[in-house]
């Protein structure tokens, strides 16, 4: 992909985190929803690409835009789309922070189609890559992983998803000494933080979403950080959507490159609320400020944009069109 195409991806995500940043702390999750939807498909037709969405908002009749298979994009390169307008619905709705919008690309058939479900997962920074087992009890992991960072398991601070079904996850790491940040929700944010050197956090373990699993995916692969994950159907169902998918061994591990593979990968995030790298988006009178983060697996670049939106002089210009 032209490297031009990174700041036409960032634009989209401003977007999205732009028309739904108004309903920051509205108790209206499903509102917010709709309107970074909307942004973010009416976006998508400036950009230069001929997308198809992978990973969306559903299936064709469980969604009205950016619906898995549905085609984006003014025409161009062939490329795969990963799509989620709000990653932490609920914590725009209550103002909290940790919501962005993101999105991931990558060549033709080169993202996993991960089905809306489950998935166990372990992420790590570029200093523990290699290090991981998603196999091996938590314990070790740890170790493995404060041995590569130079640093005591008590000098760690590892990410997990606030959730009954991982209360022993929760116990087995406190009794390793390490530190914990449980969240609410939204695991893709945390995966960024992950494979950035000083953000403070060295680990996110425990089962969340999978197409949420590809999108960190792709951002560690970034990164040069690591990820390992494993499908966690729940019921019949699931099992069998696993099987068409060509997964008949259910304790497959996944690694970062079977979830996201080969070199041409793009990732952007915008902040909607308060981030741990990123500032939330604030509005002004007649526009808006975003921040956000782009990256690039071919070149290894991490750029991170800042960017003041005149909103009054866009829509002028739209009328005059």
């Amino acid at each position: 992909m032209d490297r031009s195409l990174a700041l036409e991806f960032v634009r989209v995500t401003e977007a999205a985190a732009i028309a739904s940043g108004r309903w920051m702390g509205r108790g209206e999750k499903n509102i917010a929803d709709g309107a970074a939807v909307d942004a973010m498909r009416v976006a998508f037709d400036n950009v230069p690409i001929n997308g198809r969405v992978v990973i969306g908002e559903g299936e064709m009749d469980e969604a009205p835009m950016l619906y898995i298979g549905e085609e984006v994009g003014s025409g161009g390169l062939e490329v795969d789309i990963a799509v989620d307008p709000i990653e932490g619905t609920n914590l725009i709705a209550k103002g909290v922070p940790g919501s962005i919008a993101v999105l991931a690309v990558a060549k033709r058939g080169c993202l996993l189609h991960a089905p809306d479900m489950y998935m166990d997962k372990i992420c790590v920074g570029p200093r523990a890559a290699g290090k991981i087992d998603i196999n091996a009890p938590i314990q070790e992991n740890l170790k493995a992983v404060a041995s590569a960072l130079d640093r005591k398991i008590e000098d760690m601070t590892v990410v997990i998803l606030d959730r009954e079904r991982h209360s022993k996850l929760i116990k087995d790491v406190r009794d390793a000494g390490a530190r914990i940040k449980l969240i609410s929700d939204g695991d893709v944010s945390p995966a960024i933080d992950v494979g950035i050197e000083g953000t403070g956090v060295h680990m996110l373990v425990g089962i969340g979403g999978a197409p949420e699993g590809v999108i960190a995916a792709t951002a560690l692969k970034c990164l040069g950080g690591d990820m390992q994950a494993r499908l966690y159907p729940e019921n019949d169902e699931e099992v069998r959507r696993c099987h068409a998918m060509g997964i008949t061994d259910l304790n497959k591990v996944l690694t970062i490159d079977d979830l996201v593979h080969g070199d041409d990968v793009i990732f952007s995030a915008t902040a909607i609320t308060e981030g741990n790298i990123l500032n939330g988006i604030k509005y002004f009178a007649g526009g808006a400020r975003t921040e956000s983060v782009v990256m690039r697996y071919k070149t290894g670049t991490v750029r991170f944009v800042d960017t003041i939106h005149r909103l009054d002089r866009k829509l002028k210009s739209m009328k005059a069109r």
